[in-house]
């Protein structure tokens, strides 16, 4: 039986790139659960972050020559899942954009969200709208500036800025609801 942990990354990635299947599996099983989990975070349901997944593994497989072992590879294969789910709801055309003058400015209370664990905040991540979910997560997660996520969703700097304020001002009224439901019950 194979263990993903008995090869190191390096063996991992080389025997990728030599087509070897044993390899191939072992690299899939290691980081499967943190893309799924990345995947997951930019869809509306598990069906389609399976789909994600998968589409990236294969881009990971084809494109593997092109890693050259600079930076982190967990970051390399991260940036391919991304870019995956962000092509994918480019296909699906399922963006809903906000107009720029619609924005808030919002101020965020973090004791309350210190007070939520991982899941609870996942989970509140996991129900905005799917364009704001896209471009928070873009953000706060993955640290892309406004301009580098208008060029990649294809829209201007200023409704990625629009859009994120409204994902933070859904979130904000969501964790206060939880908060006043918690201090009644």
């Amino acid at each position: 039986m194979l263990v993903a942990s008995t090869y190191s990354e390096a063996e991992l990635v080389e025997g990728c790139k030599r087509g070897n299947p044993v390899y191939q599996k072992a690299l899939y099983q290691r980081y499967y659960r943190l893309m799924y989990g990345v995947c997951l975070r930019y869809t509306d349901n598990r069906d389609d972050a399976e789909d994600i997944l998968q589409e990236g593994f294969v881009k990971v497989f084809k494109y593997l020559d092109t890693f050259q072992g600079k930076g982190s590879f967990e970051g390399w294969v991260r940036r391919i899942m991304v870019h995956t789910a962000i092509e994918h709801y480019r296909k699906s055309s399922r963006y809903f954009l906000v107009d720029v003058n619609s924005a808030y400015d919002l101020e965020t209370d973090s004791d309350i969200i210190g007070s939520l664990n991982r899941e609870e905040i996942l989970s509140l991540i996991r129900s905005l709208p799917v364009g704001y979910r896209t471009v928070f997560n873009l953000f706060a997660i993955e640290g892309y500036s406004h301009q580098e996520i208008g060029e990649m969703l294809n829209i201007s700097e200023g409704t990625s800025k629009s859009q994120l304020s409204r994902a933070k001002k859904i979130l904000q009224e969501k964790i206060l609801t939880l908060n006043k439901w918690a201090q009644e019950g």
